[in-house]
């Protein structure tokens, strides 16, 4: 089995909702944002996927992906997303965890979409990974081709 491919994360029996995320075996990802409110069994299954610890903003690694946990009131978003950009590797992406609707420091969808260009970054989808928290992927566009 792939380590993307959805499995039982051997606690509840239900999917492994980390699996959705991409991430593959090896992988360093680094966490940003943590709070007591980040949903700890999707940490933990991010973890068994990658079989890697998480690292914080003080590494001096070049990271594969950026796990943002974001709140309405975090402060800016651009700024934060600019943040993220220092460790991670070109190709790399950064997976915005932000409150699903209703839920305390909800971020809008379309906050989100205008902070993402501004600081250099594509949408490309959009996922629920908890009962709590939804997640953005986010990613450098790729460079347009020069015509000779």
């Amino acid at each position: 089995m792939s380590a993307t491919a959805d499995h039982a994360d051997g606690k509840s029996g239900e999917p492994n909702m980390a699996s959705r995320l991409g991430l593959e075996s090896g992988w360093v990802v680094q966490e940003l944002g943590y709070d007591e409110d980040c949903d700890d069994a999707l940490r933990d299954a991010i973890q068994e996927v990658t079989g890697e610890p998480f690292v914080g903003d003080d590494t001096d690694d070049v990271v594969d992906v950026v796990l943002l946990w974001f709140r309405e009131d975090d402060g800016d978003l651009v700024d934060a997303l600019f943040d993220v950009l220092t460790d991670l590797k070109a190709g790399g992406v950064v997976w915005l965890m932000t409150p699903k609707v209703g839920r305390d420091g909800y971020v809008d969808a379309s906050d989100i979409a205008e902070a993402a260009p501004t600081a250099g970054l594509s949408t490309t989808s959009s996922l629920t990974v908890t009962d709590d928290w939804a997640a953005t992927k986010l990613v450098m566009p790729k460079s347009p081709r020069v015509k000779k």
